[in-house]
C-alpha cells in the first residue's frame, strides 16, 4: 500500500564519521569494528547516525522525497577554542557535503555553525553562501552564551545578506536539576528553544534581519505555551522589555517550526502562534523522540493539515 508523499524533512541527523578529520579529531574516539563513537566522553549509541543508506531506506519506506541533513547535539562541542572549532566544523560540513553529493536528488546539507564563535560562524556563512549554499543549522546557544549578545551581530548580518535558512536546534543544557528522569531532553531541550527564540524576539533581531528564515525544532518547544504571556509582558511594558521593537505576536510569525509536538492539540496551538503555513515536516531521524512513523504518529491530523505539513509548506520553504 502506498503512503502519503512527504516532500521534505528539515530535521534529519547524520554524523559523517567516514570523512577525514572527524574520527581523527582530538577528543574523539572511533572504533570502526564496533561502530562505537565517543565525543568528549559522550558515547553515541545510535549507529544509524553513521549510515546515510539507513536514512535513505527509511525515507523510501515513509515516502520522504528529500531531507536536509544536520549533525546532532553530541557533535556541537561548545568547549572547543576557535582554532579547534574551525577544524572540527570544516570536517563536519565537508563530510555532510560528501554524503549529499552521493545522493543529490535526496539529501542536502544544513551546514553547522559554531555559535560559540560568532565571527567564525559568520565567515562560514559567507563562504558557503558564495558557493551557492545558504542553509545552516546551529545550536540555540551554548552554556553562558545568549543569541542577543552584541558579539553575534556579524553572524546575523551575514545570514541576512545570504537570505539564509537557519535550523535552530537545542544544544547542551547547564541546569543540574534536569539530570534525573531524562529531563535534559524532555524539558530542557524544548525550554532551550524558547529561550533562544525569546532573545531573538525581544532584541528585535529578526525584525532587523528580515531575510533570515529561522526554523525552530520540536514545534517551537515550550514557546507556544508562553507566547501569550510574552505579548502581555510587552503590552504592559514590563521592566527590561524594549517596546520599540516588534511585538512578540507579530515577531513569532517570522519563524517556522517543525511538526514534532507529539500531540495534535499542541500542533493546533503552534499553528495559531506561528501560522498554519509555517509548520513543516521534521522527523528528528533516527532519534526515538522524533517521528519515526510519521504516518501513524500524525494520523489524528486532518487531511488538510497533513497535506500542508507534508507538502505545501515545505515546498514553499524550499522554493
Amino acid at each position: 500500500m502506498s503512503v502519503q508523499r512527504i516532500a521534505l524533512d528539515v530535521h534529519a541527523h547524520l554524523i559523517p564519521i567516514g570523512h577525514e578529520g572527524v574520527a581523527e579529531a582530538a577528543g574523539v574516539s572511533w572504533d570502526p569494528a564496533a561502530e562505537k563513537l565517543v565525543i568528549d566522553g559522550h558515547a553515541i549509541g545510535i549507529k544509524a547516525l553513521f549510515h546515510p543508506e539507513a536514512l535513505i531506506a527509511w525515507m523510501d519506506q515513509q515516502g520522504v522525497e528529500r531531507a536536509w541533513i544536520s549533525v546532532p547535539p553530541p557533535t556541537y562541542r561548545p568547549g572547543l577554542d576557535a582554532a579547534q572549532a574551525e577544524a572540527w566544523t570544516r570536517a563536519l560540513n565537508d563530510g555532510l557535503v560528501a554524503i549529499a553529493a552521493a545522493r543529490p536528488d535526496r539529501l542536502e546539507p544544513l551546514f553547522h555553525l559554531p555559535v560559540a564563535h560568532p565571527e567564525l560562524a559568520a565567515r562560514i556563512v559567507r563562504e558557503r553562501a558564495a558557493a551557492g549554499a545558504a542553509r545552516f543549522a546551529m545550536p540555540t546557544g551554548e552554556p553562558g552564551l545568549m543569541l542577543s549578545d552584541a558579539s553575534h551581530a556579524p553572524l546575523w548580518q551575514a545570514l541576512d545578506k545570504a537570505s539564509a535558512f537557519v535550523f535552530l536546534h537545542p544544544g547542551e543544557g547547564c541546569d543540574g536539576r534536569l539530570d534525573p528522569f531524562y529531563l535534559h531532553n524532555l524539558l530542557g531541550n524544548p525550554n532551550e528553544t524558547a529561550i533562544a527564540a525569546g532573545h531573538l524576539i525581544f532584541a528585535g533581531i529578526l525584525e532587523c534581519h528580515p531575510r533570515i528564515t529561522v526554523c525552530l525544532a520540536h514545534a517551537g518547544g515550550t514557546l507556544p505555551a508562553v507566547a501569550g504571556r510574552w505579548q502581555q509582558g510587552f503590552g504592559t511594558s514590563r521592566p527590561g522589555v524594549d517596546t520599540s521593537v516588534e511585538a512578540p505576536a507579530k515577531a513569532l510569525r517570522r519563524f517556522c517550526v517543525d511538526c514534532i509536538a507529539h500531540d495534535p492539540a499542541l500542533l493546533d496551538l503552534a499553528q495559531s502562534v506561528f501560522g498554519a503555513d509555517r509548520i513543516v515536516f521534521g522527523s528528528d531521524w533516527p532519534f526515538p523522540m522524533g517521528l519515526m512513523k510519521p504516518h501513524e504518529q500524525l494520523v489524528a491530523l486532518s487531511d488538510e493539515c497533513r497535506r500542508a505539513i507534508f507538502c505545501d509548506n515545505p515546498e514553499k520553504l524550499s522554493g
